[in-house]
Order: structure tokens, then sequence, then C-alpha cells
């Protein structure tokens, strides 16, 4: 069983910066794409990044492009969301997941772990 634990959030101003981490334990076998969502409130999930195992290719929210970088570091089992220039519309619990496929995707469905989430949120 593979177990993520995501940190990082906090409330910050508009414009500020932020750094979410996500931490991967267990078993990680099929540890391919890593994806991070978003929930605001009763809201579906929303897709905000995803990165390949590689770490070399990424896509993004059309909502979050040039705001927001996803990265890896697969040795120390770590994902990361920089989140930069900040908005009140980015307000919303966090989520890292898991795909054990080896192709990027923006479905929540076809991720197959999910961490717990961290708050963000962005004042005005």
């Amino acid at each position: 069983q593979v177990q993520l634990v995501e940190s990082g959030g906090g409330l910050v101003q508009a414009g500020d910066s932020l750094r979410l981490s996500c931490a991967v334990s267990g078993r990680t076998f099929g540890w391919y794409t890593m994806g991070w969502f978003r929930r605001d409130q009763e809201k579906e999930r929303e897709f905000v990044a995803a990165v390949s195992m590689s770490g070399i290719r990424t896509i993004y929210a059309d909502s979050v492009k040039g705001r927001f970088t996803i990265s890896r570091e697969n040795a120390k089992n770590m994902v990361y969301l920089q989140m930069s220039s900040l908005k009140p519309e980015d307000t919303a619990t966090y989520y890292c997941a898991v795909r054990t496929v080896a192709s990027l995707s923006s479905k929540p469905d076809d991720y197959d772990y999910w961490g717990q989430g961290t708050q963000v949120t962005v004042s005005s």
C-alpha cells in the first residue's frame, strides 16, 4: 500500500508564493505518474498538475499555467507543487495522488492512491 501525506498549506495573501510537498511511503512499485488536484468545499476535485515518472513531462490546468510548477525528487520520495502569484480562487484543499500507469492524466479516476489533503487559503 502507498501512503501519501501532503504538507505546506496555509493562509497567504494574494500574490504570495507557497510550496506544497507530498511525501510518499510504503510500496512504490508502479509509482509512475504523480498528480495534484484541488477541491473547494462541495465542488468536485479539479485537476491542477501532473508529472511523469522521470519528472520531465508535465501537464497543467489552464487556470494555473505559468504560475504553478510540479516537480518530483524520486530519491527522496517527494513530490512538490510550487505555487506563485496566488489568487483567491486558488483557495482549496490540495491533494496529491499516484497513478500506477506510465502516462499522464488529468482525470481523478485514473489515479489510484490519494493523500488526505492540505488546505490553502488565499486572502484578497
